[in-house]
């Protein structure tokens, strides 16, 4: 009677969304319309994991459109390759008042290849049907069956399924057979129910009456506020592979494995890496010469053909067809290497993604992959899909994380560089001369380091019409005219670009009688300040580190003095820190501005002190200086 008791207890809340149909809009909740555009009246995922190689989910959703906003919601959209298939599909459009306005049928659902923009090689495939209503609100209804014939992964849940959409009731059953092995994290506070009936153990999560969560400034995600569930098998079975996920160590051991004789190069490429490195004094050396050489004669394409996907294209046929995706290109990188006698490891990150889990060893934590180098006294890191970057340096979104370095005794955890704010610098001097009329000329010189290098570097790729016009857009001198501009990146090794800019422009002066006011501060202006946010719901952060450094030099018009400067401003906070410095030396005012920012997440209850921090800078940059003209 328990085993029974216990079995409906699983399969209720599935049921229960079965047989829902009541979808009038008017009984929902007001706490799940405020911020939303889109309500999920029920969810139900349920996963069976028949074996280590096998596994099949009943999937089934009812989504309420409340305005046009919330159309982008109103669709169905599901992955599936040569490794699973997704029958069974229904579809139904309601109105306002949960009445039945049409039953979508199979011709109406379209199954077409998933090939991504950058991608030329991909067995991903999608059924799509998007819901169409001149009516609001409106409900859509879809539900679906998908087997898989291999198992990397088991499907994540969350509560939440992003911004501006709220949830009414969301539950995820999860079984499995007895001896297959799983395990899961899920987020603070939600309770797992779990129960054993027969050989099968039993999963449950769920939840009700989450309210639509609007998106916040510099916010870094909602995790931390949501209920949410990732699954991951131990064991795994997949394209004719098998392998375990127990720990990062025997993650890396099968993709060691995938990699085994994967480096060969032609005879032709031998050859010409000895031609390459034959006067290299150093390692370094000879690392710079073939990742310039492979930046040269390479170019990105992703490739995701089954396990192709995980396992890359071998060496022999890159050098053949002088592409590849991100693995393909790292182990080729690491061939030439290999020839040159230089041992390197591949790399497995999430590029753009927090870093791996040194506890939780699951697919779905990485999505690229890079090359390391260790030396004596360094390791260097090669970004190895890049055609521009210098040697060494692997971006903001790979920088300082946790990833998987793929040995021959299988993974192990180590971090990647950190750019810190003085790493990712501007540094800018410019020079403004006043004729006797108050018209200016302006010549600003910058350089761009590391992560701000990686910001403007596009600069260096475009024609100079393009240039012009991006340089106008972002330009705030009043009134002015670009007259010149140039572009470079001095050593091609080094992550560094310099800009040089002039203009002229006859408003920099406001004039007022026989007095001039002049904004100080002309060209890394704080304009705005964020707005603040009462009872703020996540986590916030500025995208990286940083530090600018500038000073203006003002050569002022003949027969103007200095009447008033600015007193110098110092602000200081854990989000970063503030200089101003306005100094005069014979008929000339020199300012100089350093701002320091740090990349930490700030929890949600910091952010009007962000704001207030903001507020003083803004203020400070509009300060003024006033000069007086002579009788």
């Amino acid at each position: 009677m328990r085993t029974l008791f216990i079995a409906l207890l699983f399969s209720g809340v599935f049921l229960s969304v079965k047989a829902q149909s009541n979808y009038d809009a008017t009984k929902i909740p007001e706490s799940l319309l405020k911020d939303a555009v889109a309500v999920v009246r029920n969810e139900e995922q349920s996963f069976e994991l028949k074996s280590i190689g096998a596994g099949k989910v009943d999937y089934k959703i009812a989504i309420t459109i409340l305005n046009k906003a919330g159309d982008d919601f109103a669709e169905m959209a599901e992955v599936y390759d040569k490794f699973s298939n997704i029958y069974n599909i229904k579809a139904t459009l309601y109105d306002a008042s949960g009445k039945k306005v049409k039953e979508y049928k199979t011709a109406d659902i379209r199954d077409q290849s998933l090939i991504s923009d950058y991608s030329i090689f991909e067995d991903n495939r999608l059924k799509h049907l998007k819901f169409y209503s001149t009516f609001y609100p409106y409900t859509i209804e879809y539900s679906y069956t998908q087997d898989f014939r291999g198992i990397l992964s088991i499907p994540s849940w969350r509560a939440v399924k992003g911004y501006g959409i709220s949830t009414e009731k969301s539950a995820y059953n999860l079984s499995k057979n007895a001896g297959i092995n799983i395990k899961f994290l899920t987020s603070k506070g939600l309770v797992t129910d779990s129960a054993k009936v027969g050989d099968k153990t039993l999963y449950k999560w769920s939840s009700t009456n989450a309210p639509a969560i609007v998106k916040e400034p510099l916010s870094v995600g909602i995790e931390n506020i949501i209920d949410w569930v990732k699954v991951s098998p131990n064991q795994f079975e997949y394209d004719n592979t098998t392998g375990n996920f127990d720990n990062w160590k025997n993650f890396g051991a099968w993709m060691h494995k995938l990699n085994e004789n994967a480096n060969t190069l032609p005879p032709a490429t031998k050859l010409q890496v000895q031609h390459l490195i034959k006067d290299a004094k150093n390692p370094k050396e000879k690392i710079s010469k073939l990742y310039n050489y492979l930046q040269q004669n390479t170019r990105y394409v992703s490739v995701q053909l089954g396990i192709g996907g995980f396992k890359p294209i071998l060496a022999e046929k890159v050098a053949q067809v002088n592409y590849g995706d991100c693995k393909a290109l790292s182990n080729y990188m690491k061939a030439l290497l290999n020839e040159a006698g230089i041992k390197s490891n591949l790399i497995v990150i999430g590029n753009g993604m927090p870093g791996l889990n040194p506890n939780y060893a699951s697919m779905g934590q990485a999505n690229h992959m890079i090359l390391a180098v260790p030396l004596a006294n360094d390791t260097t890191f090669l970004e190895c899909t890049s055609q521009y970057n210098p040697m060494g340096f692997i971006g903001h979104d790979n920088a300082d994380r946790n990833v998987l370095m793929i040995t021959e005794d299988g993974g192990r955890i180590v971090r990647t560089p950190i750019y810190n704010a003085k790493d990712n610098y501007q540094r800018r001097k410019t020079n403004v001369l006043f004729s006797e009329d108050g018209n200016a000329t302006i010549a600003i010189k910058s350089i761009y380091a590391n992560a701000q290098f990686e910001d403007n570097m596009q600069m260096l790729l475009i024609e100079p019409t393009e240039q012009r016009k991006r340089i106008n857009e972002g330009n705030n001198i009043p009134a002015s005219e670009l007259t010149s501009f140039k572009f470079e990146q001095p050593d091609k090794a080094l992550p560094i670009m310099n800009e040089e800019l002039k203009f002229k422009t006859n408003q920099l002066l406001t004039k007022g009688g026989d007095k001039a006011f002049l904004t100080v501060n002309l060209t890394n202006r704080r304009e705005s300040v964020p707005a603040k946010i009462d009872n703020r719901k996540t986590h916030f952060a500025v995208s990286f580190s940083y530090e600018d450094e500038d000073e203006i030099i003002y050569s002022l018009p003949k027969g103007y003095s200095i009447e008033f400067l600015p007193k110098d401003v110092n602000i200081a906070s854990e989000f970063g820190s503030y200089s101003a410095k306005f100094s005069s030396k014979e008929n000339q005012i020199v300012y100089t501005r350093v701002q320091n920012m740090t990349a930490k997440s700030f929890p949600p209850e910091k952010y009007n002190e962000y704001v207030e921090f903001n507020k003083k800078i803004v203020a400070a940059d509009k300060l003024k200086a006033v000069l007086t003209k002579a009788e």
